[in-house]
């Protein structure tokens, strides 16, 4: 406690509880006005599904409202540090501080200290709380929202290890249920075994693939033999999962770090065309909280200087960059997953790019 109170001075405190304050209040201000909008939106999806106001609340808003906070923190972030500085600069408050001997360096720490913060909470959010929040939003949006969407996964092919391929013809994500299903067994470049099914199903409750109308043809050199099962039900065990056949683009959203991290590993073997949305996906979660600290830094750099007009033409440059931020954050991303850039440089672009801006604008700032 000595170390902060030696450490941390009155100004420090201010300038936290001002950047934390402002932070939080205008986040929950922006959060309730999305959720009226969303609210009126999604009023007839409630009342065709019948759902009570509780299961309103605990089925979507319970999963969509720690998206909304995720999605809002970089925009609310810089708002919020151009806002009060800037009225700071207006009621000359940063003049005196720097005035008394105080450096722009060490003016610029409590800012960081409450980055900081946000940084640490954004990131464990990342990692252990948004991945199960979003498959309550995700599940009621799939389920009620895109309802006309296509359910189904056609034309699948996946190689299960060194020596087993599938292909279905397709896969309802609804009913768990694929049609037109083989495996193939090679040993080498040589076919061992080639099972086919008119239908395979998930068994949720036991957790393995029930096959129904199959068939196994096992080839040993010139040997062959048949097992045919006619209208038999086959229970099998399988390294696969109903998810990795997901006609939703949001699945990936809804894994935990651990699972995240077994598909990358699988996809290096299955090769099934989502590796770029892995690595994407699983890099985001580290490095987007990083935002935090290039967002204040410019922040403050842009709004520390007393202006004519006050507090507006920080803030509404401020609000514009936050917007360019989102919008290269998109542009990245696309380009990771339909244009093949390298995933770990489309996270990293959009802070790198206004982390060089930042500093510019640092170097240009009064001191």
């Amino acid at each position: 406690m000595d170390f902060f109170r030696n450490r941390i001075k009155i100004i420090d405190w201010y300038i936290i509880s001002k950047y934390l304050g402002t932070f939080l209040y205008t986040l929950m201000l922006f959060v309730v006005v999305i959720v009226i909008f969303d609210l009126s939106e999604k009023l007839d999806d409630f009342l065709n599904a019948r759902m009570t106001f509780w299961e309103v609340i605990t089925k979507y808003y319970a999963g969509s409202i720690p998206f909304y906070v995720s999605m809002l923190s970089p925009l609310i972030n810089f708002i919020a540090v151009i806002f009060f500085t800037a009225k700071m600069a207006d009621q000359t408050e940063i003049v005196p501080i720097l005035s008394g001997g105080v450096s722009f360096n060490r003016f610029l720490a409590p800012y960081f200290v409450s980055a900081f913060i946000i940084f640490a909470v954004n990131l464990a959010a990342n990692l252990y709380v948004l991945p199960y929040t979003n498959r309550l939003k995700n599940s009621f949006e799939n389920t009620y929202v895109k309802k006309n969407a296509s359910s189904s996964k056609n034309n699948i092919h996946m190689k299960l290890d060194e020596k087993t391929y599938i292909y279905m013809d397709n896969f309802n994500n609804i009913t768990l249920v694929g049609n037109k299903f083989s495996l193939d067994n090679f040993k080498g470049d040589v076919l061992t075994k080639k099972l086919v099914a008119e239908e395979i199903k998930w068994d949720s409750v036991k957790r393995s693939w029930k096959l129904i109308n199959y068939s196994v043809r096992y080839i040993d050199g010139l040997k062959e033999s048949m097992v045919i099962g006619g209208t038999k039900v086959k229970d099998t065990i399988l390294d696969m999962r109903p998810d990795d056949f997901s006609a939703y683009d949001n699945i990936f959203q809804n894994l935990s770090n651990k699972e995240l991290a077994y598909k990358i590993k699988k996809e290096k073997i299955r090769g099934a065309g989502i590796w770029n949305d892995l690595l994407f996906e699983q890099y985001r979660r580290y490095l987007e909280p990083l935002s935090a600290f290039v967002l204040t830094l410019i922040g403050v750099a842009l709004s520390s200087r007393k202006v004519r007009g006050g507090v507006g033409l920080p803030l509404g440059i401020g609000i514009l960059l936050s917007f360019a931020y989102i919008v290269m954050q998109q542009f990245a991303k696309m380009f990771s997953l339909k244009g093949g850039l390298s995933p770990l440089f489309s996270v990293l672009v959009p802070t790198l790019f206004f982390g060089i801006l930042g500093y510019y604008l640092l170097r240009k700032a009064p001191k």
